[in-house]
Order: C-alpha cells, then structure tokens, then sequence
C-alpha cells in the first residue's frame, strides 16, 4: 500500500511503507519473546546455581515490576535440584517450603516495613526484608530476642524521650539512687544501700531515667526480651530470621523490621521440615 508521507519545495514524496511495517511488528514480536525466554533460563540459572541476588536486576530490565507466584515457582529451574528449599514472596506475604515443585508447607507471613528510623549520634535504620538467596544458619525453640539500638530509639521516638546508654560498670543517677549493672542483671542501687534488680526486658517497658530510655549493655537480662520472636526461629543471618511472633494479627502486611513473621502455629509445623543449610529464595 502506497502512502503519502510529505510534500517538499512542492513536490510530494511516496513510499511503500508497509513492508517496513511488517518488519517492525515482526521485530518487536521477535525481541519480546527473546527477553522473556532469556528472563526464563536466567531465573532457572540462579536457582540452578543456589544465587538469586541478581533477580531484581534481571525482572527490571524486562519491566516486570509485578512479583508474580508462577515467575519464581512455576518458571524456575525447581527440577534441576532435590534439595528442599523456601521462598518468600514479600508481594504475596507467603512462604513456600518446596522440593521440586512439589509444595510441601505454605503460609503466610509478615515482612519488612521499608520504613526508616533516624537515631542520635547519626543512626539511621531502613527496615526492609533482605532479598535474593539466603540459608537457614542456625534453629532455635523459644528463642530471646536482643534488640538493636534501633529499638530503643524507635521507643522513643513514639514516647517522646531521649536515649542514653548504659556501659557495663557504669552508674546513672537517679536523685533517690542510682541504675547500674551487677551479675549481668540491670538493677537499681537506693541511696541506702538496698538493691533491686530491674529483671528482664519487657517491650514497651524499657527503664526510663530523667526523661530519657536507658539502652542497657549486652549480655544484660535487661537486653533479653522473651516471646517477642514467638515459639521458633530459623536464623538467615546478620540478625535476620523467619520466626514467629506475639502479635499474630500482623502477619499478612508489610510490618516487620526486617524479619519474615509467622503464626507461631505455623512457624512450629515448618520448624521440624527445615534442616540447617537450607536455601532460602527472597524476592
């Protein structure tokens, strides 16, 4: 077909355009399928190869925004290995333990809040889920948790007060005696000599002196809060974990601070299946 496309010093050029037409439509066609089969066997290669650290980078440059179930699940290389491992959908706020692709256990979970969190002295935290390949490092039944600084100055942030850190060793006045450290416990010496100690660490109950939450030292019982990680933990590493947790209801939602949350009724069916040195898959 013969269009005009337009008109120079009054002469009108004409060109058979639709055969270039053609060739365009039949290129694009061509290079969508290339990039989804390449997005296909580049998945499959970082399963195959126990890394999915690059699979943001790879769905981006195709424009798949959207997490999907069936790209990591259904069009990954699942059958090239036995070995059971779990994916965490932060998109979908599920987990899947799988071997094959056989789905052995699922459920849903709570994952980081992306929120961040400016501290004194420069602290700054952003709470997000880590993503792409991680391993169950170590289990743990009942496990404690021991807040970062993050918590406290998070704490008060929403109470309106200071912060300020207790050393082991050292003593903070307090007008009718003082706070101090004895025996790994944090207690509160009176100015006439008796001594109690300040137990262990309660969420929302942190010790308050002169307006402001005292960060206690590590390995105080202060710093050792019970319950908060519910009934089982596996640990990924650099303080990250799938655990379960004490507030149920916010599983389901992106509320974490990093952690992938559970039903503690959940965490304990999965919890026997995972053995140490399992894959986890983030994304």
């Amino acid at each position: 077909m013969a269009v005009r496309i337009f008109s120079y010093g009054g002469k009108t050029v004409w060109m058979l355009i639709s055969g270039f037409v053609i060739a365009a439509i039949l290129s694009v066609m061509l290079l969508t399928k290339t990039a989804e089969l390449r997005y296909q066997r580049d998945v499959n290669r970082m399963v195959y190869n126990d890394n999915l650290g690059v699979l943001n980078e790879v769905k981006a440059k195709l424009g798949m925004t959207g997490d999907s179930l069936r790209a990591l699940l259904n069009e990954t290389a699942a059958e090239a290995t036995n070995q059971p491992y779990l994916v965490v959908s932060m998109a979908d706020h599920r987990l899947w333990y799988k071997q094959g692709k056989a789905i052995l256990f699922d459920a849903p979970v709570a994952t980081g809040s992306g929120k961040e969190l400016v501290g004194g002295s420069g602290g700054q935290w952003r709470f997000e889920t880590p993503r792409g390949r991680l391993t169950v490092k170590g289990k743990d039944e009942d496990p404690a948790w021991v807040p970062p600084d993050w918590h406290y100055f998070e704490q008060a942030h929403k109470k309106g007060l200071g912060v300020m850190h207790l050393d082991a060793g050292e003593a903070i006045s307090t007008g009718d005696g003082v706070i101090t450290t004895k025996g790994g416990e944090v207690v509160k010496r009176y100015n006439n000599g008796s001594t109690v100690s300040l137990g262990g660490g309660v969420e929302g109950k942190e010790i308050v002196v002169n307006g402001n939450i005292v960060i206690p030292p590590y390995g105080t019982t202060a710093r050792r809060y019970l319950g908060v990680l519910g009934t089982r933990r596996l640990e990924l590493g650099d303080g990250y974990g799938i655990h379960g947790t004490d507030h149920p209801e916010t599983v389901g939602q992106s509320v974490s601070h990093g952690c992938v949350r559970m039903r503690n009724e959940d965490i304990e069916r999965l919890y026997p299946m995972v053995a140490i040195g399992t894959p986890v898959y983030i994304y």
